[in-house]
């Protein structure tokens, strides 16, 4: 295990996008709070300010695009693991051209682009959690079974189970990485339900970290030079419960990141970024 986890969250380039002032009124959205644009603007800019200059990554950082109000969610358009990189179909018919852009970015970082090309499958990245380990992909309004297959195909040194989606937009909108075999989980019955599916699915043993607030357990993990492991995660003024979770974590660097906007228009931690490990020979 030490040894197939020893790279988990080694990652060298981030790729994000700006957010379009379209956001604000035109983005896909579970309920009608309002949105204010600077706002999460600002957030948006602090969010690449920590990955660019507090972590060190290369940050390839797209233009907003106004036709395209979702387009900052890049992690539904690609799921990059290794030197692969899959161009997915987004479940939502207006984010289908965001890939265009992501595709490009990809590319230029020399990965080997596989293209989801099949009409009846739609797959969402925002849906997809890789354990270093193995893939499980939600089944959401937004990711079908024919999604998930592509993807097994895509990724065959990996296992892939499915696992439903009742309730939240994507299976990462209740759970994520937060180290090597360590899944933290909302405490919603829906997200432990699903959490226990996973269990039961998977070959290995994953410990558990229960925060009170489902969106709070999207976080981001990094295992980084010099910096040893990072977590991004929701701010107290967010999540003052969780984030008392996180806290307990010992030998962590702790970053609170704000995304109270974004999360308006269903936007979590990582849906804003693609995260990728490049090694220096490639």
């Amino acid at each position: 295990m030490a040894d197939s986890m020893a790279g988990f969250g080694c990652y060298t380039h981030a790729v994000v996008r700006g957010i379009p002032a379209s956001l604000a009124m035109e983005a896909l959205r579970t309920d009608q709070a309002e949105v204010d644009t600077i706002k999460a603007q600002r957030e948006h800019e602090a969010y690449v300010h920590v990955l660019r200059t507090v972590l060190g990554l290369e940050v390839v950082d797209l233009p907003a695009d106004e036709t395209l109000p979702d387009c900052v969610f890049v992690e539904d358009a690609a799921v990059v693991c290794g030197d692969t990189a899959l161009i997915t179909r987004p479940g939502a018919e207006s984010r289908r051209r965001e890939t265009e852009a992501m595709k490009g970015a990809l590319k230029e970082l020399n990965l080997n682009i596989v293209e989801m090309t099949d009409e009846n499958a739609t797959l969402d990245g925002g849906d997809v959690l890789f354990t270093g380990q193995e893939f499980f992909v939600g089944l959401s309004k937004r990711t079908n079974q024919r999604g998930a297959e592509i993807l097994a195909d895509a990724f065959k040194d990996y296992a892939v189970s499915t696992v439903p989606v009742s309730q939240g937009l994507h299976l990462k909108s209740f759970c994520s990485m937060g180290g090597p075999g360590l899944i933290v989980i909302g405490s919603s019955e829906p997200a432990q339900k699903a959490l226990k599916i996973m269990q039961q699915m998977s070959d290995h043993h994953y410990d558990k970290l229960t925060v009170p607030d489902d969106l709070a357990a999207n976080c981001i993990y990094m295992n980084l030079p010099n910096k040893g492991h990072v977590l991004l995660h929701g701010t107290k003024e967010e999540y003052p419960e969780s984030v008392k979770v996180f806290d307990k974590l010992k030998d962590y660097m702790l970053i609170p990141v704000s995304n109270s906007e974004k999360v308006k228009v269903d936007g979590a931690l990582t849906c804003c970024s693609v995260l990728i490990s490049k090694r220096a020979d490639n």
